[in-house]
């Protein structure tokens, strides 16, 4: 392991919080299959993240299991332990959707079969000799997971500030899930990359696994987006393109695009902090008033499992 850089990224602020996983629970009988009204395209879009996050968020905190013992920070540590417990979380709460959209007619199994094969076969563990094959193969996975967390706090900031889902009448439970899921991304949104920087830090390698975190998620969405249009029920010879996902992020119900490209160079860039994306006091604020937070909260207090 060696850390290349001259000179190591800093956060422009200390926002550092402690980080704990919010049991969150969700009742999805009243949520409607395309719950942003009459618009099943960006409905969606979204719930394309119901197909990934499970088992993308699976497979980060089986791969930050493997490098706790790289640590030698025991803040860091701690910041580790947190994110693992956050992500699996995480991954319960997406993967409850799914058996929803499968009494709504839209069965996800033959895509999340894709997934799966994706985290666990092409992206898990290798049969190699202990030493340095094993080693490269774990801080290459490290430095993805770094790269993929940047985009999920670009998304977590997103739909933070997404009032134009509100105004749109969206399904206010789906809301919540989407705003505490972003508000947790946000909140730990420095850690993979600190994770990166203390065990390698290699700048070649952020840029090779950026480019291969960003191609996946790319070609795994659209293929996503297009799964769910073309199996919609309720759809009429559904398809998904980019100008309706471009047309989209200028209504304001998805990320732009622009605001997609812009935050390329920025991860690339060598004084690079996760620390300079979004707003913890944001993230925060909302998990104290977010319905499933504020229950998940109660029953703690209250001694609930």
């Amino acid at each position: 392991m060696s850390n290349t850089q001259s000179r190591a990224p800093r956060p422009v602020a200390d926002e550092r919080v402690a980080l704990k996983a919010r049991r969150v629970s969700f009742s999805w009988d009243r949520t409607p299959l395309h719950w942003i009204p009459d618009d099943p395209f960006t409905t969606h879009t979204i719930n394309v993240l119901h197909l990934l996050l499970p088992a993308g968020e699976r497979w980060f905190v089986h791969v930050y299991k493997q490098v706790l013992p790289y640590i030698r920070d025991d803040r860091l540590r701690e910041d580790v332990i947190g994110f693992i417990g956050q992500e699996a979380m995480h991954s319960q709460a997406h993967d409850e959707v799914l058996p929803h959209l499968k009494e709504q007619g839209l069965d996800p199994t033959p895509y999340t079969a894709q997934v799966d094969w994706f985290f666990e076969k092409l992206l898990g563990d290798r049969t190699l000799p202990p030493g340095r094959a094993r080693e490269w193969w774990l801080m290459e996975r490290v430095a993805l997971i770094a790269a993929i967390e940047h985009y999920t706090a670009f998304l977590g900031d997103w739909v933070l500030n997404a009032d134009e889902l509100d105004r749109k009448g969206a399904d206010p439970t789906m809301l919540d899930l989407l705003r505490w899921h972003g508000a947790e991304e946000v909140e730990h949104r420095s850690v993979a990359f600190e994770l990166f920087e203390h065990v390698d830090g290699g700048y070649r390698r952020r840029v090779r696994t950026w480019a291969l975190a960003f191609s996946a998620l790319m070609f795994l969405w659209q293929r996503g987006a297009r799964f769910f249009m073309e199996n919609d029920p309720t759809v009429l010879d559904g398809k998904a393109s980019f100008k309706e996902f471009y047309q989209g992020g200028k209504r304001g119900v998805l990320p732009s695009t622009a605001a997609m490209v812009k935050s390329i160079p920025r991860y690339l860039s060598c004084s690079y902090h996760p620390s300079q994306e979004g707003s913890t006091a944001q993230a925060v604020a909302y998990l104290a008033t977010s319905p499933a937070a504020t229950a998940a909260e109660a029953r703690t207090s209250n001694g609930a499992v």
